[in-house]
């Protein structure tokens, strides 16, 4: 999979340059806004040791949401081919979801409507929209690209059968996992890349939506690591605990059915879990210049936000509640449909609840 990390990294670091690079260039602010208002709660002495509890209390939530999924094959009722797992399955996908409408989306739009931002062009066209949409096609075009690179990596010699399946079809099967064993001969498994169709599928679907959470995850860091506003950062310390906790039983449960090698599930699930904590770290190193209502702040976090709500609004819908929704497991059980639509209709639920203090 090291093709699909390195086109993960660029569009993240393009991204970052491209925002960094652009914002102070378009951006001018009242000076209401640069000089910081006065307001009682902004206390550096009383914000640090809340920040510590921060970084403490979100990585061990972080940690257990993460890796409760990774232990469920001991759980009779969790086991990855049952219903149960399904059910709870279903119930964090729509936990994503909900961040993605919830949280992530809704916070874009704020902060690219800012009125400390110029009216021209950030108040008369929607950025943050735009952005989502873009980043969601995006995402489209690296899970398509990066699995047939891997399909085609996969097949050893594509031949033409007494059915008369042609090599172009043949590959065509195998990607969208409709190969019936004629006319393509798959390649033994090398190191991590699997021959599996629906594997693979389930390896690229955990590795792009870990890099859609972790987009947000560095933004809620460094915006809680940069503040002194020790009235917001006591509500968001349980607000951000529940979110993460919840989020990572739903990236857990892609990696468990990924199948990745144990060292490479707990690095992914250490990486989800200390990716918050390391924005606090970032943010507090910063917090003597950054400015939450600067427009470079702004417009850069705003941005990451709306590609990572596009990024994880699609992963949620199209590989995840899709997928098992029109699979043959649920299709073969309307009661079964009926229970997973209730999990992942109680997972937006949850998040929209949490929004409250989000």
């Amino acid at each position: 999979m090291v093709t699909t990390k390195l086109a993960m990294k660029l569009v993240y670091i393009l991204l970052i340059i491209f925002t960094f690079t652009v914002s102070p260039a378009i951006s001018t602010a009242p000076e209401s806004c640069d000089s910081g208002s006065e307001n009682p709660c902004i206390n550096k002495a009383k914000a640090l040791p809340l920040k510590i509890i921060a970084i403490v209390a979100i990585f061990t939530t972080s940690l257990i949401g993460v890796m409760a999924p990774l232990f469920s094959r001991y759980i009779s009722f969790l086991r990855p081919d049952g219903n149960g797992f399904m059910i709870v399955k279903c119930f964090s996908s729509g936990i994503i979801l909900g961040t993605g409408f919830m949280h992530v989306l809704p916070h874009a739009f704020e902060m690219l409507s800012s009125e400390c931002l110029s009216d021209d062009p950030w108040h008369k066209f929607p950025f943050a929209g735009f952005v989502a949409m873009l980043s969601g096609l995006v995402t489209l075009a690296i899970d398509s690209v990066t699995t047939s690179l891997y399909t085609v990596k996969n097949v050893v010699r594509p031949v033409v059968d007494e059915y008369g399946i042609d090599q172009e079809k043949a590959i065509h099967g195998v990607g969208y996992n409709q190969s019936h064993g004629h006319g393509v001969l798959l390649s033994p498994t090398k190191d991590d890349g699997p021959s599996d169709p629906q594997l693979l599928r389930y390896r690229i679907i955990a590795m792009v939506l870990e890099l859609g959470i972790l987009f947000h995850s560095v933004v809620i860091g460094l915006s809680l690591g940069a503040s002194n506003d020790a009235c917001t950062i006591k509500g968001l310390i349980i607000a951000l605990c529940f979110h993460h906790l919840f989020e990572g039983v739903g990236l857990g449960g892609c990696i468990l059915q990924a199948d990745f090698t144990n060292v490479k599930k707990f690095l992914m699930a250490f990486l989800f879990a200390g990716t918050t904590p390391c924005g606090i770290f970032l943010g507090l190193s910063l917090s003597s210049i950054y400015r939450d209502n600067s427009p470079t702040a702004l417009i850069t976090i705003g941005l990451l936000n709306a590609c990572s709500a596009g990024m994880l609004i699609y992963m949620a819908l199209v590989d995840l509640l899709a997928t098992e929704f029109m699979g043959s497991m649920l299709q073969g059980s309307i009661k079964l449909q009926i229970k997973c639509f209730a999990a992942a209709l109680l997972g937006c639920t949850v998040m929209s609840v949490v929004a409250k203090w989000g």
